[in-house]
């Protein structure tokens, strides 16, 4: 039954366009429909077991996206943060308060730009990058990463971790989700091989620059202005107050 209440929605333009998902993805379009949020929402802001176990704000995205056949674990990072930023925006307006370095700034939210990227370097329907790694000349394929992989990251990591408690795995363990071949090879235990035991520091540097290079986002940034005038461009923290305004 049709409710009798109404409650508004906004279409949502996601920095990749839509550009690397699936042809039959309802986000292939380049927009995500969310609707306004509600005290229900706020139910989920305010759980403390939601806080403490760091599943908050993906709870409040999942509650607040109404685009139908949708799965928020193939959501790509860059277009989450979009998201978010306009959940924000929907929820409590685009001024936001931030202090840098002693000084007060009322950031406005909406203003924020979508970053830069050649779309020419994407391959309409796919997730997949080509590139030669430069002081080695193995070939790599690599994929940007959605919301599912960062999930699946985080746990191998805690797993690892508990086998050792004194080791650091951030930068292998990702790098073993975002390479999808090497030269050829699709196999997860040949590109765990070559992460672990091949892959120089340098071209794990190179590889990390063109990923960011062709990774859709937003840009966090707003300008600064130091005691003698001088402008630049610093990254917005995102702090409690962003979805807990009165916090």
């Amino acid at each position: 039954m049709e409710s009798k209440f109404k409650l508004p929605t906004e279409t949502v333009e996601l920095p990749s366009k839509g550009l690397l998902y699936p042809k039959d993805s309802p986000l292939a379009d380049g927009t995500i429909e969310l609707k306004y949020m509600t005290a229900k929402e706020e139910d989920i802001l305010t759980n403390q077991n939601y806080i403490r176990n760091g599943t908050v704000i993906d709870r409040l995205l999942k509650s607040l996206v109404v685009t139908e056949n949708f799965d928020y674990n193939e959501l790509l990072i860059g277009d989450k943060n979009a998201v978010m930023l306009s959940a924000r925006i929907l929820a409590y307006g685009k001024d936001y308060d931030v202090t840098y370095e002693g000084k007060k700034y009322t950031v406005d939210l909406s203003a924020l730009d979508t970053k830069k990227v050649d779309k020419k370097l994407y391959n309409k329907g796919e997730n997949n990058f080509t590139f030669n790694l430069p002081h080695t000349d193995n070939q790599v394929t690599f994929k940007l990463l959605t919301h599912g992989d960062e999930k699946k990251i985080e746990r191998e990591i805690e797993g690892l971790k508990k086998l050792n408690k004194e080791g650091s795995f951030e930068v292998t363990t990702r790098l073993k989700y975002m390479i999808t071949s090497v030269n050829g090879l699709t196999e997860s235990k040949d590109i765990r091989d070559f992460v672990d035991n091949f892959l120089l520091a340098k071209d794990a540097r190179e590889l990390r620059k063109k990923y960011i290079e062709v990774q859709p986002d937003v840009e966090f940034k707003f300008t600064h202005t130091d005691d003698i005038g001088r402008e630049e461009e610093v990254p917005l923290a995102i702090g409690l107050d962003f979805f807990w305004p009165d916090a």
